[in-house]
């Protein structure tokens, strides 16, 4: 089973997570897994601002992990669990090992796991046909052990784990007369079992005697080779196999390809993948894992395989405000509170969509609904994202079922509403040291009406100084992310929460036209002030959508 396709439910939030996103995410994905028993996880779209930071921080609660993208990934795919070897072993093991899996593509591996090289079944064919050299066992830094397993043999004198460094290999077919001839100092020679050959090929230096056909070895060949440095080898196979196996000892290192190799992670994309795996003649390509080890290996008929992300979407159901890659995840539910968006899905869903002031609200009453205990952490979170969506009850969408929730959760926390709501908002607008962009990107959505595309941003405060200060910093910068967004216009809210008003700032070309008309406002104001204006969902966004289709 593909790994990232392990019955993991992913339930996320919009891509610009406010304090309602985040908490209902977490709440909604531990009701799944009380009620289902099965693996639901929480994740985030982006970035956490400051006043969720205080949210989970105060209830003892980890933020949850980052995903910015749902299309299928390396993990998500059936990746082959190949063991990796070591580049020492030899041709022949690696054939073993390769017939005995079914492989065409041999990982190689250090003692670390990090990857080496890889060696296919045509590697080692070629190796079979193309070797003439009779010193490539030397120049491969061939260990004898290799030679004693791959010829089935037994080491009579000498260490395995040397390595031959010099020599070439041959067959001791002539007298001992002819031998004299072409045995060097530090050659592998191959013989049988008679006793002038052996002695032969001792007395010239030979630094190794493969005794073939399974022939014992006398006292004296083997004292003989001791005190000359000479290795034995005992092996069953007769002459003419020992010398056609032997090559097969070679360590794969000499053969394997090890340069400008091509690997992908399991976080990459197979869109990503797809066309550099179509480029090249290989069949099997090695993945790596988090930390860059070597993990498995997978071919293109396995991207055949690769299973779509689930998904249950929280406080949001539109395909702008959504992570990337939606239409590419399987959507198994929607749960939210604003207006219905254009989202498309292959199958039916569940949805649950109400006009309540909060997604949080609907989640607890899926608690209550399912007889599910709600922690007191859970019971924060919960109130934390009412409080917030609605200021404390302030905004329009905020109805008496949102406001009796906050406060029969608030009981289960242990805590006073309105004195924590003032902490929270104090905790969420202390904005003074940062970026335009961290301010800008703290509660953005982008609208669709017709052919036009725009965007509003949002910040409330608790004094109207701290918005003046914002203000200076987020003019200049609507230029930059108006180009980013590739909208025609930008909108960004500056709530007053205690003053229920908002200021709102604007940038691109009808604009400010859009927004006199929205709020019947007199065509030479430049400063807009909405007076008892907090909500961009119930006040904002409605006026500016009837503004557009009456154009």
């Amino acid at each position: 089973m593909p790994l990232g396709s392990e019955k993991v439910v992913n339930v996320i939030g919009h891509i610009n997570p406010d304090t309602d996103s985040i908490c209902s995410a977490i709440a909604y994905a531990r009701l799944k897994r009380e009620v289902t028993g099965e693996n639901y996880v929480a994740k985030r779209a982006g970035q956490i601002n400051a006043e969720t930071r205080f949210v989970l921080k105060r209830f003892g609660i980890l933020p949850p992990d980052y995903m910015n993208d749902v299309r299928p990934q390396v993990i998500d795919i059936d990746v082959g669990r190949v063991k990796g070897v070591g580049e020492d072993i030899s041709l022949k093991k690696a054939w073993e090992l390769m017939r005995e899996d079914a492989l065409q593509t041999l990982p190689i591996v250090d003692e670390n796991e990090f990857l080496k090289g890889l060696i296919t079944i045509e590697d080692i064919a070629k190796s079979y046909m193309d070797v003439y050299d009779s010193r490539i066992i030397a120049n491969a830094g061939t260990p004898f052990r290799n030679i004693v397993e791959t010829l089935g043999g037994e080491m009579i004198s000498g260490e395995p784990d040397e390595t031959i460094k010099s020599g070439k290999c041959l067959i001791a077919a002539a007298n001992p007369d002819l031998m004299e001839s072409y045995i060097e100092k530090g050659d592998i020679v191959i013989l049988g079992n008679r006793y002038e050959s052996q002695l032969c090929a001792i007395e010239m230096g030979a630094k190794c005697i493969i005794v073939c056909d399974g022939a014992p070895v006398s006292f004296t060949i083997t004292k003989l080779a001791q005190d000359k440095g000479c290795f034995i080898i005992k092996t069953p196979y007769d002459t003419f196999t020992a010398s056609r196996l032997i090559n097969q000892s070679i360590p794969i290192r000499f053969f394997m390809k090890s340069e400008n190799l091509i690997t992908f992670g399991l976080g990459e994309f197979l869109d990503d993948i797809r066309d550099v795996m179509a480029k090249k003649r290989y069949r099997d390509f090695p993945i790596l894992d988090w930390n860059g080890r070597y993990f498995g290996m997978i071919s293109r008929r396995r991207l055949l395989g690769a299973r779509k992300k689930k998904l249950i979407l929280v406080d949001h159901n539109e395909p702008s405000q959504a992570v990337d890659g939606i239409e590419d995840a399987e959507l198994l539910e929607i749960i939210d509170h604003h207006r219905i968006g254009s989202i498309e899905t292959m199958g039916p869903v569940f949805f649950r969509n109400q006009p309540l002031g909060c997604t949080a609200t609907i989640i607890y009453q899926m608690y209550k609904e399912n007889k599910v205990d709600v922690t007191p952490e859970i019971a924060g979170l919960l109130c934390s994202a009412i409080l917030s969506d609605t200021l404390v009850y302030r905004s329009p969408t905020c109805t008496e079922t949102d406001k009796a929730a906050a406060e029969e959760l608030a009981a289960i926390a242990g805590i006073k509403t309105q004195d924590y709501a003032m902490e929270m908002f104090a905790a969420g607008s202390d904005l003074s040291s940062k970026s335009p962009e961290e301010i800008f990107y703290q509660d953005f959505k982008k609208f669709v009406v017709g052919e036009q595309t725009f965007g509003v941003g949002q910040i409330t405060a608790m004094t109207g100084r701290e918005l003046t200060a914002i203000k200076e910093k987020l003019i200049p910068y609507m230029q930059k992310a108006m180009a980013a967004h590739e909208v025609s216009m930008l909108f960004f809210m500056l709530t007053d929460i205690l003053q229920a008003s908002t200021e709102l700032l604007y940038y691109g070309s009808g604009a400010r036209e859009l927004a006199l008309e929205a709020f019947h406002l007199p065509k030479d104001t430049e400063t807009i002030i909405l007076k008892n204006t907090v909500s961009r969902k119930k006040q904002i966004i409605p006026a500016m959508m009837m503004a557009l289709q009456e154009e």
